[in-house]
């Protein structure tokens, strides 16, 4: 059985100021997000379009920057209402102490489509040619997310086989069990294996909205998986033991209906790929 290697989060001091693990991993999701994006410039529609509608750096530093106050407090309220609402409410000060921990990515995930379409309406863009812009972007940012959960030795899996070859203990949760590490689960599925999919989906002809339709498709289905071999929250464990399903499972099912429905309104549009139409060739 492995175990945790219980790795300082602090990355390193500089006099009375300490620098987290977890915030520099923010900071390469946010790096991931800048070269990505840049890349993104050459894809269809986007490389193509001219005049007022053009797409620059400039685009992507205003929405990055937007994005990250989306993130957080997106994150940290989201984090607030659905997970702990009766604590946060008879300590609503608490709301703003983000350095004591606790966001949630389906918050952030609403902070940021928030501040993108306000973007697109400030900026006259269409704003689900932005919303496509930004998905295939995304994962990559949340795999560095879980490199820091696993740093800090949080969001432990649940026990497991001790015969699993990498189950592993995590003395952060009051005892030396074989754990699923589900940190690596969510890395590899939400993170590359989302990046991967998304980003050839999107190199094709598709109609507008449909790329951010499957990032909350291939989101939501692989955060329900791998909710099966994470650890519920210690004050969410009713939940689980009521439902059969985590809180983070619950807020995947209306996140992957309405990738579903919003998959099926694009295909039913008037043709508007994100991609110019190729010239039929003549006779």
């Amino acid at each position: 059985m492995l175990i945790h290697p219980k790795i300082d989060p602090v990355a390193f001091q500089v006099g009375p100021l300490a620098v987290h693990w977890y915030g520099l991993t923010y900071l390469a999701a946010f790096g991931l997000f800048f070269f990505l994006a840049t890349r993104r410039l050459r894809h269809e529609p986007y490389a193509s379009l001219q005049g007022a509608g053009a797409w620059s750096k400039r685009d992507i530093e205003d929405m990055l920057f937007l994005g990250v106050v989306g993130v957080i407090l997106g994150g940290r309220l989201g984090y607030c209402l659905f997970y702990k609402p009766a604590y946060y409410a008879a300590h609503p000060l608490e709301i703003f102490f983000i350095w004591q921990g606790g966001m949630s990515f389906h918050g952030g995930m609403l902070g940021v489509i928030a501040s993108q379409w306000w973007y697109a309406r400030s900026r006259g863009k269409p704003f689900w040619q932005v919303m496509d812009f930004v998905a295939p972007c995304v994962p990559l940012g949340l795999a560095a997310g879980r490199v820091g959960n696993f740093i800090n030795g949080e969001l432990w899996g649940r026990a497991a086989d001790p015969s699993l070859p990498w189950a592993m203990a995590f003395p952060q949760s009051g005892s030396m069990l074989p754990r699923h590490p589900s940190q690596v689960y969510q890395f590899l599925l939400e993170g590359v294996l989302l990046f991967v999919l998304l980003w050839l989906y999107a190199r094709q002809p598709r109609r507008e909205a449909q790329v951010s339709a499957m990032f909350l498709i291939g989101y939501g289905v692989f955060r329900f998986i791998a909710e099966f071999f994470r650890e519920p929250d210690g004050h969410l464990l009713w939940l689980k033991d009521q439902t059969g399903m985590s809180m983070g499972q619950w807020l995947c099912v209306p996140m992957i209906l309405f990738g579903i429905a919003l998959w099926v309104w694009a295909q039913r549009r008037p043709e508007h790929s994100t991609a110019p139409a190729r010239p039929r060739r003549a006779g």
